[in-house]
């Protein structure tokens, strides 16, 4: 098979489109021709060297964790899929025409969903809503999204409001725009000092970016709430020994995955979609996602 080959850290330059060895399936697991993958932060970090303290490369290896596709061959025992079904999953490998899932972490494209498009919603809606879950939000009680314009951020404001929450989209000042299609109740600038000082006490926060935000908006949570972040407790955290830190990571879920994606499929959460590059482009893909705001990149065997 064609898939994107790495032989070594470095910059979107070391993605190099070669021939490696078909994958074959094992007991339980399930070979899907891919469709697309996409381009994902933990992807350019990962093949820059920036995660390899905890997430390393074997070299020659490939990255990838999103992909859809349909199934081309199932391993021994398993079960609940047919050859030609068409799947998605957060998985690995994923930048090569075929690759190999375990079947409790693929989930079915629900019908009326494009599965090229597919490809852009298992990490960043898993991601979202289990972000959102971690901080207990309910009904009646007012949650802040810190990064509500990117994907991860959207998929926690549906979450919250499908709970029933009151959801302040933590965006910014140049982000207005793009932001009305995220479903919040309020935007706030987080780069606007006089904004998040008029904010009233929250009972959570939900933050995708960490840094200088982080450390404004923690002081906005009232004693008991709840800080969830994905990328580490603010450092001023043990000043606030009254709120509650949560370090979410991700893991899939397949029941999660189909209702995030039913709601994408349905026009509740718009998830947007960028370019689609070939797999053979990827080194363009990786540069053009490094530098933002393009929406989901896809890569398309």
């Amino acid at each position: 098979m064609k898939a994107i080959v790495v032989h070594e850290y470095g910059g979107p330059e070391v993605l190099k489109y070669e021939e490696y060895p078909d994958p074959v399936p094992g007991v339980g697991e399930v070979l899907v021709r891919v469709a697309a993958a996409s381009v994902n932060p933990i992807d350019y970090k990962r093949r820059a060297g920036l995660t390899k303290d905890f997430y390393p490369m074997t070299f020659p290896g490939l990255i990838g964790v999103d992909m859809s596709g349909t199934v081309a061959k199932l391993g021994p025992g398993v079960e609940g899929f047919s050859l030609g079904d068409q799947v998605f999953a957060m998985a690995d490998n994923t930048y090569a025409e075929l690759c190999v899932v375990k079947a409790d972490a693929l989930a079915k494209v629900p019908k009326g969903l494009d599965l090229i498009e597919a490809a852009a919603l298992p990490l960043v809606t898993v991601t979202g809503n289990q972000l959102m879950l971690a901080t207990g939000i309910k009904a009646g009680e007012t949650v802040l999204v810190a990064g509500a314009a990117g994907n991860v951020g959207r998929s926690a404001v549906f979450t919250a409001k499908d709970r029933g929450a009151t959801v302040d989209a933590g965006i910014l000042k140049r982000q207005f725009n793009e932001a009305k299609t995220v479903g919040a109740d309020q935007l706030v600038a987080t780069d606007d000092d006089a904004a998040i000082a008029s904010l009233a006490l929250l009972d959570a926060v939900a933050d995708t970016v960490g840094g200088k935000t982080a450390e404004k908006l923690i002081g906005k949570v009232k004693s008991g709430g709840v800080y969830a972040s994905v990328v580490g407790a603010p450092q001023s955290a043990a000043y606030y020994p009254t709120v509650k830190m949560v370090h979410v990571f991700s893991k899939f879920d397949r029941k999660t995955l189909e209702y995030m994606a039913a709601a994408v499929r349905d026009g509740k959460l718009v998830i947007p979609i960028g370019p689609r590059f070939p797999l053979s482009q990827a080194a363009e893909a990786h540069a053009a996602a490094e530098k933002g705001g393009v929406g989901k990149i896809l890569l398309v065997p």
